[in-house]
């Protein structure tokens, strides 16, 4: 594969649905997607000296393999510079490790990735040798790319919790074990599945601890109406997942005449009371993350991503100059707002930008209702229950995951409207623009649409069923009237899917199309021992699994 400029395959729209060889779909560059190599490179070697070190992660290993990690998710950091920067960081950690190592006499595995001291002039040589096609046995490398994007989900999921103070020792751990695992150039088949699945575990651990960060920080989501018009102030648009940061720009921006404006994921801060009560805090703005480009030339002011989710903007774009990037995002001449030393973020130059800009252009007019994570939906228990044994509702569609340019996700707004009147849709993440605009009516004021949030908050339908299986008494949760069909684009999903599977969710159909990153070997696997399946038309799948 030697003439391939590059090779990754890790989100759903790879080219040809087997990889993208000369520029990523998404815009990355074949030069940003080798250093991405170098710095998982990186992070497997010092992953594995931490594991064999056997003590406490260290806060400054535990922000570099979570930053580190999260960077490389599909559309966070396009900055060559950036993610330059993070390998230099990780090379100075490996080399304070491998000495705390040799000073323990703790003997360490000799694997490459560990050996290798990352001096300058071997950069572009690492980053081509640790292309993902390293691995030759397509087995043994489906499953070990398999567990590092659910660990690059992970990693995202923990640094949320982390900027509002909740950690875990027990996950980081295992982050290092697993990192350990799928750098051994030995470890067999049936050990390889094994720390795949054993990283849905701690999936459903972490997106726990990111929930119990949300909750405790901002209060239970609850069901709130969320306007998608404009007012008449200059605006700031947030986007991506973190919720700190969107606290601070809030508290930073009362008072001042600008209202805040969510976009994409970060809609559902709308439903957390202590966030909801800035009366600043007007709106969304606009759709998924892929309609981006015309959204943010209407909006008119400065907008700030906070993860992942960026298209590149042509060069010509009016908005170039008003985009900001934190946390682990990046793009080339965006500016980059960094994060003191108590967690937060200075948002001045964003709304001393914000006054010089006239107020959006309103694009859309209304209200979407959202609100309904585990709580709200627990609150509403009894009525839920009520309606299901009185058979007004008839089945829960599980519609959780991404959105996404294809149109082939148009199957997903097409299967929303051809529904029977009696089934609800339970989503959480992006893949609800296809349809959280829709009127689509309610079951004895029950909405047919629950919005639980963003894509952790996937975590909330765990949850909920669970908690039905319990007041149903089966006897097991694939005896429930619930059928999971989900749409996944980047790695958070992939880690989401991974803890369906650790609960025992069987017969997920996973669309639009199965990952590249999946064997045949390896889906063999999948379909026999969980069911999984790739989506079929509209019409067969609602006569095969709803009516």
């Amino acid at each position: 594969m030697t003439e391939n400029k590059m090779f990754c395959f890790q989100c759903q729209e790879t080219a040809k649905g087997t990889g993208c060889t000369i520029k990523g779909v998404c815009g990355k560059e074949a030069q940003t997607s080798k250093w991405q190599d170098l710095l998982l490179s990186v992070v497997r070697g010092v992953g594995t000296i931490q594991h064999n070190l056997e003590g406490d992660v260290s806060k400054e290993v535990a922000g570099f393999l979570t930053d580190a990690m999260f960077s490389t998710i599909t559309n966070a950091n396009f900055d060559n510079q950036s993610i330059l920067n993070k390998v230099d960081k990780g090379i100075e950690l490996k080399k304070q490790l491998l000495s705390l190592a040799a000073e323990k006499g703790i003997a360490l595995p000799d694997y490459q990735e560990v050996k290798w001291g990352g001096e300058k002039a071997d950069y572009e040589a690492e980053g081509e040798r640790e292309s993902v096609l390293r691995n030759e046995n397509a087995d043994l490398r489906s499953l070990k790319e398999l567990t590092m994007l659910g660990l690059k989900g992970m990693a995202a999921y923990y640094e949320h919790a982390a900027h509002l103070g909740e950690e875990s020792e027990e996950i980081l751990q295992f982050l290092c074990k697993a990192l350990a695992v799928i750098s051994n150039p030995d470890a067999d088949l049936q050990t390889l599945l094994a720390i795949t699945l054993e990283t849905g575990k701690y999936g459903v651990d972490v997106m726990a601890l990111l929930d119990k960060a949300n909750t405790s920080a901002y209060g239970n989501p609850e069901l709130t109406k969320v306007n998608i018009g404009v007012g008449k102030n200059p605006g700031i648009l947030i986007s991506g997942h973190d919720l700190k940061d969107i606290e601070d720009l809030l508290k930073q921006t009362e008072g001042t005449g600008i209202d805040v404006y969510t976009h994409g994921e970060m809609l559902p801060a709308h439903y957390y009371p202590q966030l909801k009560k800035y009366k600043h805090l007007v709106g969304n703005y606009g759709n998924a993350w892929w309609k981006q480009k015309e959204e943010f030339a209407s909006f008119n002011g400065p907008i700030v991503f906070t993860t992942n989710c960026i298209v590149p903007p042509a060069s010509s774009a009016d908005y170039n100059n008003r985009v900001f990037t934190t946390n682990s995002t990046g793009f080339p001449g965006w500016e980059h707002i960094a994060t003191d030393a108590d967690g937060h973020k200075d948002f001045s130059e964003v709304i001393k930008l914000a006054k010089t800009c006239k107020a959006p252009q309103e694009i859309e007019q209304g209200e979407i209702v959202g609100g309904f994570a585990h709580a709200q939906v627990f609150a509403l228990a009894d009525k839920i229950v009520e309606t299901v044994k009185s058979g007004a509702i008839r089945k829960f569609v599980v519609m959780s995951g991404c959105d996404g340019r294809m149109k082939s996700r148009n199957y997903y707004e097409e299967f929303a409207k051809a529904l029977p009147k009696d089934v609800v849709i339970l989503t959480s993440g992006c893949a609800k623009y296809k349809y959280n605009k829709l009127n689509l009516g309610d079951i004895n004021g029950i909405p047919r649409v629950l919005d639980a949030g963003q894509c952790n908050d996937s975590y909330s339908w765990a949850v909920v069923a669970l908690k039905l299986k319990e007041i149903f008494g089966a006897n097991d949760i694939n005896d429930l009237p619930i059928f999971f069909n989900i749409a996944w684009y980047e790695q958070k999903a992939v880690i989401v899917l991974l803890a369906l599977l650790h609960l025992g969710v069987k017969n997920i159909h996973l669309g639009p199309t199965l990952p590249a990153f999946v064997s045949e070997g390896v889906l063999k696997v999948l379909v026999d021992t969980f069911g999984i399946a790739g989506n079929s038309t509209v019409e067969d799948d609602i006569k095969n699994y709803i009516q």
